[in-house]
């Protein structure tokens, strides 16, 4: 019997190619197409994308529009979803390529238990954090934009200070007051503890009366959040990634003794 045959119903011998069955076909490589709707997804779902693909051990992290708390938001809403940050902030904190995180804001705020989680997480980070004010850090963005070793402001851009507001039912009772104060007394602590601004001061901008037409508040410019010492120094991109390297270089020579190679 001739190998690598079988025998037919007419018993007659077919001669079989063995090894073509073996061989399991090959999926075909990722066209461009696909290439594109993958970060597509990714910016959709994350709001951040991997391109360019250029290695770097700095994680970039956005944080735009609304933050998404326990309330899903409209879908007409740009939000930032803190459940996305979460992990993504442990997945930073837990890769040995990563060396230090720069966090992009551009917000109007939001949720404020959730904003607090964002900024705790970026404030308990163990490798070098720098923080970059563009266009808004307002309500909110506050904490996280202070939360970091080293914060930064564009000279355009603005932070508006102002009480925390309930939305939906609030029951007139002197203890719905009460925790709207120790809630308010959170923030106020975080602020003060991550930054250079007293506790008086950011009280005197939060409590202003006259300046926002329909609110309580301040809306703090650039080089004012500087001169209260809420934010270190003006700067952009170029100045955020400069003083990012310099906290990591420093870390490196603290983790080898002065030595660096």
């Amino acid at each position: 019997m001739v190998s690598g045959a079988t025998q037919g119903e007419s018993g007659m011998y077919i001669l079989s190619n063995n090894k073509q069955e073996e061989e399991q076909p090959q999926s075909p490589p990722m066209t461009e197409d696909a290439r594109k709707n993958a970060t597509v997804e990714a910016i959709q779902q994350l709001g951040q994308t991997v391109t360019p693909t250029g290695e770097s051990n700095i994680f970039c992290m956005t944080i735009i529009g609304q933050i998404e708390g326990h309330i899903v938001l409209p879908p007409q809403n740009k939000t930032t979803k803190y459940e996305h940050l979460i992990p993504q902030l442990v997945a930073a904190e837990q890769n040995p390529k990563i060396e230090g995180v720069l966090i992009i804001l551009n917000t109007v705020g939001g949720d404020v238990e959730a904003g607090l989680a964002i900024a705790e997480m970026i404030a308990t980070l163990s490798k070098p954090t720098v923080t970059l004010v563009l266009g808004g850090g307002h309500s909110i963005g506050v904490p996280i934009a202070v939360a970091s070793n080293y914060s930064l402001i564009a000279e355009t851009a603005t932070m508006t200070i102002h009480p925390i507001r309930l939305n939906g039912l609030v029951i007139g009772v002197p203890q719905t007051f009460e925790y709207l104060d120790k809630m308010q007394e959170r923030v106020i602590k975080f602020v003060t503890r991550h930054s250079n601004i007293s506790d008086e001061k950011f009280k005197e901008l939060m409590f202003k009366t006259g300046e926002l037409t329909r609110d309580i508040g301040t809306s703090v410019v650039g080089p004012d959040a500087v001169k209260f010492g809420l934010i270190d120094a003006l700067g952009g991109v170029g100045e955020g990634i400069r003083e990012l390297n310099r906290l990591i270089e420093e870390r490196r020579k603290a983790n080898t003794g002065g030595m660096v190679q």
